[in-house]
């Protein structure tokens, strides 16, 4: 069976599947900020996600991270390697990518696994 949660004409924002949760990409609260605050605030969103869906970010499977700039990418990690608790980091691509909004400096996508 396939829930959708947060479902719009365009996108679900949680789907889940065979015990697997889907986050549509996640992007900052704030994009008039730098690097460190766009990552730290996009990922309280998909820590607020994955609790929504009956997971936590010890439960993360992959992501797929989309930067705007590589010259981010240190800073990005920064605040990537405290979020993440140890031992619990999922497989992980990083890439340089254009982004939907200009000021948007960082884009996540997350797959995570029921608790």
């Amino acid at each position: 069976m396939i829930e959708r949660l947060e479902t719009g004409a365009r996108m679900s924002r949680i789907v889940k599947h065979n015990g697997t949760i889907y986050l549509c990409g996640q992007v900052c609260k704030d994009a008039t900020q730098g690097i460190k605050e766009q990552t730290a605030t996009m990922l309280e969103k998909v820590e607020d996600l994955l609790e929504q869906a009956g997971s936590d970010k010890e439960h993360m499977l992959s992501a797929t991270i989309y930067i705007k700039d590589m010259k981010d990418f240190a800073a990005m990690n920064e605040v990537w390697d405290n979020w993440v608790p140890e031992g619990h980091a999922p497989a992980r691509a990083c890439v340089e990518a254009s982004m939907a909004r200009d000021v948007l400096l960082v884009e996540i996508s997350v797959v995570a696994a029921e608790k």
